[in-house]
């Protein structure tokens, strides 16, 4: 039998890839899949030029009248929406049904992790956090003086619309 005949001991690339997070620095040198297991096409992440989905921005003004409109529906629609994209923006956060969900159970948590979300958005990018979840204050115990919590939609939702418009919403 001559090497030609042989097969590689060493394969080029792996036949399974190395399954890494957004961001990661990939496989460990010398990782091998185990023999026999299945191959997959990359993930999305993997592919050149794969850049995670960008939200939509929202109208802050039209935002404060659907809710007004629709008797505070909007807003469930707004953080169902708002964390769906943030997560599959991220690869990590509540999610559009999880937020949704404890927006019912305890919807006085939301405002805090809403903002907080946001605020690591521009912390991932190595930028200063706008919002933070101490925006949440404006929310509550801020909707004691009424316009608390329209101060924080319009802060947090700027924050968000800002940075979907940094990476080319429209």
């Amino acid at each position: 039998m001559s090497d030609s005949d042989r097969p590689s001991e060493q394969p080029d690339e792996p036949t399974v890839p190395y399954e890494t997070a957004p961001g990661s620095p990939g496989p460990p040198s010398g990782y091998r899949p185990p023999s026999g297991a299945p191959s997959y096409p990359p993930l999305p992440y993997q592919q050149p030029g794969w850049s995670p989905p960008i939200g939509k921005v929202r109208g802050t003004g039209t935002g404060i009248l659907l809710y007004v409109v629709t008797f505070g529906i909007y807003g469930y629609v707004w953080w169902y929406l708002v964390h769906d994209e943030m997560k599959r923006h991220k690869g990590t956060g509540l999610g559009g049904g999880l937020a949704l969900l404890l927006t019912f159970l305890v919807g006085i948590v939301m405002p805090y992790l809403t903002s907080a979300e946001v605020g690591e958005l521009y912390e991932r990018r190595g930028q200063k956090k706008p919002v933070s979840g101490l925006t949440g204050l404006w929310y509550f115990p801020g909707a004691l003086i009424l316009v608390g919590p329209i101060v924080w939609f319009v802060k947090t939702n700027e924050a968000l619309n800002d940075y979907w418009r940094s990476l080319g919403a429209t």
